[in-house]
């Protein structure tokens, strides 16, 4: 009788620790709904910023005196987004982000980057080899006339268990020929107080 007790309560026991420990995962939509769980650099901040940047560039004055110029659309290349915060944030979301909403809109064109020419030119040397009646050409090439930078920047106000975070992205666009900056704008509207938590004993 003692062993039959013995193995419920066992048993009561190890259902209770499996559903403590079991992991609850609620989808939402992003477009309605900003998570922000820990104050740091989050898919929203990306999509606020790209938004307002985006949005500077393609409206600039000297892009539109170019298309007027040279009656085709700028062709832009995608340089170095760098990241000087204190945070560890893949700025590489930031360039593709920038880059595909740009080039849906057709002010700018893009031409691949300097990882992904290396493998196209790769393949075409492969293709003069072994598919030369096909092959395409490794001199047709379209140049870029601008190069697009730029850098994200964390500023960190910290008193006690409070703390107040401002986000700046700095970006550049930049002629290849002649190196001047023909566009440059900033967003620094992602501010977050961050409260956090007493330390329990």
């Amino acid at each position: 009788m003692k062993i039959k007790s013995f193995f419920c309560l066992f048993l009561i026991c190890s259902l209770f620790f499996v559903s403590c420990g079991s992991t609850s995962v609620k989808r939402y939509d992003a477009k309605d709904n900003v998570k922000d769980l820990s104050g740091y650099w989050n898919e929203n901040d990306v999509t606020i910023v790209c938004n307002t940047l985006i949005e500077s560039c393609i409206q600039s004055k000297r892009i539109a005196n170019f298309q007027k110029d040279n009656g085709r659309a700028p062709v832009v290349i995608i340089g170095t987004i760098k990241n000087k915060s204190v945070e560890r944030i893949d700025t590489s979301i930031l360039s593709k982000r920038f880059q595909n909403v740009i080039i849906n809109d057709g002010t700018l064109e893009f031409v691949a980057d300097a990882n992904q020419r290396e493998e196209l030119r790769a393949e075409k040397y492969d293709q003069a080899e072994n598919a030369y009646e096909t092959a395409k050409s490794i001199g047709n090439e379209t140049a870029a006339d601008f190069m697009l930078q730029g850098s994200v920047t964390t500023i960190v106000d910290t008193e006690g268990r409070q703390q107040v975070r401002t986000y700046q992205v700095d970006m550049q666009l930049i002629d290849l020929e002649t190196n001047k900056i023909v566009w440059a704008d900033q967003n620094n509207d992602i501010r977050k107080y961050i409260k956090k938590a007493a330390a329990k004993f």
